[in-house]
């Protein structure tokens, strides 16, 4: 399971970069000598790497991955990463995401990352290493937290099995997991946003993100490259707990 994080060339004091991107705008077009030892797949995939404006432009803004971008370019269209929040990152390697958040929430906010694989640190953010279904590791995120969140996010993904099916329920058992993990912290008002595959959400997951949040969408960021499956959906305006007030029967 993986998100993204912060690139090691820090943040710009008062500056919020922007999805968009940058620079001169000239070809980034390389090719692959045929041949050595890849597979087709393998030369497929590092082509694609090499021909990405995202991957070039996360390495010169110094943010560990690409779908750094994508965090942006959601959160410039729905505005859920506000100054001095508190933001949870679930699934936060290699940390372009937490990099974003920390960003956004400025050095009034609170970043928690944390993910089974050890995150290089990211000043600004707390980090642990611990696995988001495990007891014990959500609870060392409360520890940090130390109070509610203002926003939960999930990039989490499974390995892909190549079975649609599969890969669809087994992503949704992710998001639920997030989603249980988000009820029980997320302050009135808060925000949830996590990783689906085309075609949004089932229904009854939708249904309950409906009576939990005032507002929820389906997301595609222009960095998702447009041959993944992969979307987002973003709920806002969380109701509260449910012991705290009435739902929808």
């Amino acid at each position: 399971m993986s998100g993204s994080g912060r690139g090691a060339g820090g943040r710009k004091r008062g500056a919020r970069r922007r999805g968009a991107l940058g620079g001169s705008g000239r070809s980034l077009t390389q090719n692959l000598t045929p041949g050595g030892k890849r597979s087709e797949s393998s030369r497929r995939w590092l082509s694609r790497q090499l021909n990405d404006p995202f991957v070039a432009e996360a390495r010169r803004q110094g943010y560990r991955s690409r779908s750094a971008f994508k965090l942006a370019q959601l959160d410039d269209k729905v505005s859920f990463l506000k100054p001095g929040a508190r933001v949870v990152d679930l699934g936060a390697a290699p940390g372009g995401w937490t990099q974003v958040a920390v960003e956004r929430t400025g050095p009034k906010g609170l970043v928690i990352g944390i993910d089974i694989t050890e995150i290089e640190a990211i000043s600004g953010a707390v980090l642990i290493t611990g696995d988001v279904r495990d007891e014990d590791s959500l609870a060392q995120v409360r520890a940090a937290l130390n109070g509610q969140a203002g926003a939960v996010l999930s990039d989490m993904a499974a390995p892909s099995t190549g079975h649609a099916r599969t890969d669809h329920l087994r992503i949704m058992g992710l998001i639920e997991t997030a989603l249980d993990f988000a009820e029980q912290i997320l302050a009135p008002g808060g925000s949830f946003v996590a990783k689906v595959l085309q075609g949004g959400t089932e229904a009854g997951l939708l249904t309950r993100l409906k009576q939990e949040f005032d507002s929820v969408r389906h997301v595609k960021p222009a960095a998702s490259r447009s041959d993944s499956a992969e979307m987002y959906v973003v709920a806002t305006g969380f109701r509260g707990r449910r012991e705290g007030r009435k739902t929808k029967d």
